[in-house]
């Protein structure tokens, strides 16, 4: 009895000490997923001439990442749900931390584009597995609240902070530590997984696999991706741009019709976008991770190539909005156990058009401390603000069993916008630039390109108030009770 009574306490320490492991392991799993999105991006001149690539063939080491990454999310997500998130979560980041080894120390293109690829495999199966995990372990009250707000602003800082990450890495260390760098960090999120996360059940299961969804999806999503990441070098307009996105479209509409009568375990449940949370909120991630990839691209080259700046100081530059992004996030969690969602996501979207209509009015004399520094104080606050409460509310109404799916679709959202908003903004881009290569030239493509992100991220602003008025401060705090 005394041995019996002695164990107690362990037994129940051990569960409350648990969600600070999990939440450090998911912040990290995150940083990482967010930086590889840009720690590559400035390396790629010297990546380029270290492997000998051609000026195509350069940008599949983009390009493999964002298919593999982007069509297989879907399934990493059910698969979360399927077999268990812990488990899903392991394999991810095994896969994810080997391929960055490998392609660190590639010698030849196909070698580092086939470990791009393979890193992005690993990134679809552990960042919805990641994100599930957060939704299920911190279920209610400011715990939950503080959670997302703390994935929220490593899921930013990341992403700013890859592009200062890359740009130190490839000038004084070589570019093949862009790749590298990732080892450690899934080594670090890899212990604190097995260490701090309790391998639950899987859901119990609906039944067979639905093995023909799952194809038709990850197919469709790849040739969505791969129609619009081609259009750097095809037009809009071009026969093979328009078969590409309309084969992808009767893949999908496939999809569509087969989750609705198939008798096997869905890949997606249609009644999953009944939940008017869940569809607004993947609609805002997709315009919102159109515009945040291309503030990073259109700011980056102006940088570079129309103020001269070089790639190390570019990238230390970018320092104010990742911190901008992290103090966005931080008032998040201050004010969302009292404010509505749908008032912060609205605030959000206000402050980061406003960023975004004062980074349109980039001139060619300016200078970093006007033209630069200001608006990405206040864009970067602006998507802090509605990082956390975003990715909160789209899970938080669905059954525990489809948290993997849910997140997944955010995921997917978030990755397809960035496709779209890089393709699109940066087609009005050049388009406005012409052939002319002088900075007064390149400037106004790149601030036109910035305008168009303020008038996407205000009709951003409107789309919060779509959400239903009863859409509370608790309810992104507390997960709605079942499921449609």
């Amino acid at each position: 009895m005394k041995t019996t009574q002695a164990r107690k306490p362990e037994s129940v320490a051990r569960p409350e000490a648990r969600p600070g492991l999990t939440l450090a392991a998911v912040a990290v799993v995150q940083f990482m997923v967010s930086l590889d999105l840009s720690v590559v991006n400035v390396g790629l001149p010297r990546i380029g001439s270290g492997l000998g690539f051609s000026a195509v063939g350069l940008t599949w080491v983009i390009h493999a990442y964002a298919l593999t990454f982007g069509g297989l999310l879907l399934l990493g997500g059910k698969a979360a749900d399927r077999y268990g998130r812990k488990r899903v979560l392991l394999l991810g980041l095994g896969l994810f931390g080997l391929a960055s080894l490998l392609g660190g120390l590639a010698q030849e293109p196909g070698h580092l584009v086939a470990a791009r690829a393979a890193q992005g495999v690993g990134a679809a199966a552990l960042a919805p597995a990641a994100l599930s995990l957060l939704t299920t372990t911190f279920t209610a009250g400011r715990a939950r609240v503080r959670a997302f707000g703390v994935w929220s602003a490593t899921n930013a800082a990341g992403g700013a902070l890859g592009v200062l990450i890359g740009g130190l890495l490839t000038e004084y260390a070589g570019w093949r530590w862009v790749m590298f760098v990732n080892v450690p960090m899934a080594a670090c999120a890899l212990a604190l997984v097995l260490r701090g996360v309790t391998a639950s059940p899987p859901v119990a299961r609906a039944g067979r696999p639905d093995v023909l969804g799952a194809v038709l999806a990850t197919a469709g999503l790849t040739l969505l991706v791969f129609g619009v990441v081609r259009t750097d070098g095809h037009a809009w307009t071009s026969p093979a741009t328009l078969s590409t996105l309309a084969v992808s479209a009767a893949l999908l509409a496939g999809f569509v019709v087969v989750e609705r009568t198939t008798r096997r375990d869905p890949l997606v449940r249609p009644g999953l976008f009944a939940h008017r949370t869940v569809s607004v909120a993947n609609a805002y991630t997709l315009l919102v991770g159109a515009v945040m990839a291309s503030s990073f691209y259109f700011m980056s080259l102006y940088l570079q190539r129309v103020l001269g700046t070089g790639p190390a100081l570019t990238g230390l530059e970018f320092l104010p909005f990742a911190l901008g992004a992290v103090a966005g996030s931080v008032l998040a969690i201050k004010l969302g156990y009292r404010v509505a969602p749908r008032t912060l996501l609205f605030l959000g979207g206000l402050l980061a058009s406003a960023g975004f209509a004062w980074f349109g009015l980039i001139s060619p004399d300016g200078t970093y401390l006007v033209d630069v520094l200001g608006p990405s104080i206040i864009a970067s606050v602006g998507f802090g603000l509605c990082l956390g409460p975003v990715v909160s509310i789209a899970t938080a109404g669905v059954a525990p069993g489809e948290t993997g799916t849910a997140s997944a679709l955010l995921n997917s959202s978030r990755q397809i916008g960035a496709s779209l908003g890089l393709a699109a903004l940066g087609t009005a881009a050049h388009d406005r630039t012409g052939h002319a290569v002088t900075t007064e030239a390149l400037n106004d493509g790149y601030a036109l390109g910035l305008t168009l992100g303020a008038v996407i991220l205000a009709a951003v602003a409107l789309l919060a108030l779509a959400l239903p008025r009863g859409t509370g401060p608790a309810s992104w705090a507390e997960p709605a009770d079942g499921a449609a």
